[in-house]
């Protein structure tokens, strides 16, 4: 019987990480589920903006613990960014104490309404935690973000302190530094925890295929970077094939056996599970507790595997459709880990190919665009939209226009103030905010960061929008037309979801689409990806996952889209410009 080793002496903190759709939070809460049944309290925490949590334990849960039913000694939280971002506000107004006046009160509210704001407050919860403010349990599980999220907030403790030291004047993006300064300890005192093997226990979740295992990799060194070496690897969905006849099962297996054979070598040092493939999907209580001790796993219903295929246009079909314009945006959104950067990648080179200029770009820190086109054809121009280069162009901007006045000392403190973590946010905000623009003389495809650190972006936009509104003369001359304003025109912007044919993933698709109709940005059509139903599997295994795949393929297409296209499962995933022109 399978046996996760991470349970063996758990540390008193457990930190689940890895690339979007690799089983972070289903390895989580089983975990936190094993724990409690052990007798220990145990707390869960989701740092990530768009936390599934309440889904996987069939609760409501708030940004305060919440006991999770029929599991004795287990309460779990959502951290709220904008709860938080709203406490944050009212600790660093606080400290401008009572002289201070409306205006200057005004002038800093507005300073603290920005995305980065918000990724700060909810990263000072999550460093309370580790801090001593959840007193009393003997374990917090954290379920983070996606990995770029996740490596931003993780470097925060060392970027604020140097931006911190003997900086007492000035004001941030997040109002007087002198408001920051309270956190500076805090801010320490976590990276210290996060680091410390005796406390902590970084555990990189991935999959047993070559796009995760890189990520994984990749995030494996930038911990080390962080000084945060106490990792371990857990490989999710191993999958091992009971009819060797089988042409999907072998050739499943075989992907995972190539991929981890070439796992590199800073992760085959890592101690290491690799985790089974289940049959059922990791949803509700029973199958947390099934997933991590499978002796007698959920009841599937019999007879629903013969369920009819359904019948839905491939990606070659949405391609048409958007080739029927002559520009515009397409924005691919959708959780980790569900394959956005492969479709936005054929939609490119779909467009391409029928004769159109295209710009694929992409926000996603991991930015893996150029490795799956891997190639070049005509009309075709793929770039990243990179945090470091954007940074230093923004900083020279605002050197050039504000600093060129000022004296030696204003330029120092203009400097010290750029700085600023914050600066990075900003900047990526105005590198989007060029690409909508670009839209309106070509095609921009945009393969964005997962879903959380999406919404950031598009919060950012929104807080964009309301200011220039409210600056706006309206008796003035001419009419602005902001970046929200180009996402919410159906002319000029069509978002596509894509998603996978299981619960979770659909799920977090229709929360970000009810997030996206809140904001009067109305999707264009869902994408569900890798679909097992035509591969004509006879493996046991694989037909029982067609059962789920069935449901949620039936609940996309008569709830949730208004245009749903489908693309089959493929053996290995499609890179380079030949593989990409047959999905699209």
């Amino acid at each position: 019987m399978f046996h996760f080793h991470a349970l063996n002496a758990p540390t008193p903190f457990l930190f689940f990480t890895g690339k979007g759709g690799v089983g972070k939070t289903s390895l989580a809460c089983a975990t936190a589920i094993g724990l409690a049944d052990r007798g220990l309290r145990v707390l869960l925490v989701s740092t990530d903006p768009a936390s599934n949590l309440d889904e996987m334990l069939e609760v409501a849960l708030t940004d305060s613990p919440t006991p999770v039913p029929n599991v004795a000694g287990l309460s779990a939280l959502n951290i709220d960014p904008e709860a938080a971002a709203e406490s944050y506000r009212a600790r660093v107004l606080e400290q401008l104490g009572p002289g201070a006046t409306p205006d200057e009160r005004s002038t800093v509210r507005e300073q603290l309404s920005g995305a980065c704001t918000t990724e700060i407050a909810a990263f000072d919860e999550f460093v309370g935690l580790l801090d001593g403010d959840m007193a009393g349990f003997d374990h917090i599980i954290f379920d983070t973000a996606p990995t770029g999220h996740t490596l931003r907030l993780l470097s925060l403790p060392k970027a604020w302190t140097g931006f911190l030291k003997d900086n007492d004047r000035g004001a941030s993006c997040l109002g007087p530094h002198s408001g920051l300064k309270m956190q500076e300890d805090r801010f320490r005192k976590a990276l210290q925890a996060l680091g410390d093997p005796r406390r902590t226990t970084i555990i990189l979740v991935t999959r047993a295929d070559r796009g995760a295992i890189r990520e994984a990799a990749r995030t494996s060194a930038e911990l080390d970077a962080l000084s945060l070496s106490n990792q371990f690897l857990a490989v999710n969905g191993r999958f091992h094939a009971t009819d060797p006849t089988d042409a999907v099962a072998a050739a499943l297996e075989r992907d995972q056996d190539e991929a981890l054979a070439a796992m590199p070598a800073s992760l085959t040092k890592l101690p290491r599970d690799e985790i089974p493939l289940f049959g059922f999907d990791i949803v509700g209580l029973t199958a947390l507790r099934a997933f991590l001790s499978p002796s007698s796993p959920p009841p599937i219903a019999a007879g629903e595997q013969n369920a009819e295929p359904v019948e839905l246009p491939g990606l070659d079909r949405l391609v048409d459709d958007i080739a029927q314009g002559k520009h515009g945006l397409i924005m691919v959104m959708g959780k980790g880990g569900v394959g956005k950067t492969t479709i936005a990648a054929a939609i490119a080179v779909g467009l391409s190919k029928r004769g159109h200029a295209v710009h694929l770009s992409t926000t996603d820190p991991a930015a893996h665009v150029a490795f799956v086109v891997d190639g070049a054809m005509p009309g075709l121009t793929v770039d990243r939209i990179d945090p470091r280069v954007e940074t230093e162009r923004y900083v020279a901007k605002i050197l050039a226009s504000r600093g060129r006045d000022l004296d030696e000392q204003g330029k120092a403190l203009l400097l010290e103030d750029l700085a600023s973590p914050c600066t990075e946010e900003v900047a990526v905000f105005h590198a989007f905010s060029r690409i909508v623009v670009e839209a309106r003389a070509a095609f921009v495809v945009l393969d964005t960061a997962p879903t959380g650190h999406t919404l950031l972006l598009l919060d950012a936009t929104g807080a964009y929008h309301r200011q220039m509104t409210r600056q706006l003369d309206p008796s003035g001359p001419g009419r602005i037309v902001t970046p929200l304003m180009r996402l919410q025109d159906p002319s000029h912007t069509r978002v596509i979801l894509v998603t996978l044919p299981e619960t979770t993933p659909v799920s977090e698709a229709a929360a970000l689409q009810e997030d996206l109709r809140r904001a009067s940005i109305e999707p264009f059509g869902w994408v569900i990806n890798k679909c097992l139903a035509a591969s004509g599997t006879r493996d046991p295994l694989l037909r029982l996952r067609l059962v789920t795949e069935q449901a949620q393929i039936a609940r996309v297409q008569k709830g949730l889209a208004k245009r749903a296209f489908i693309i089959g499962w493929r053996s290995k995933p499609p890179i380079g410009v030949g593989e990409l022109q047959t999905l699209s």
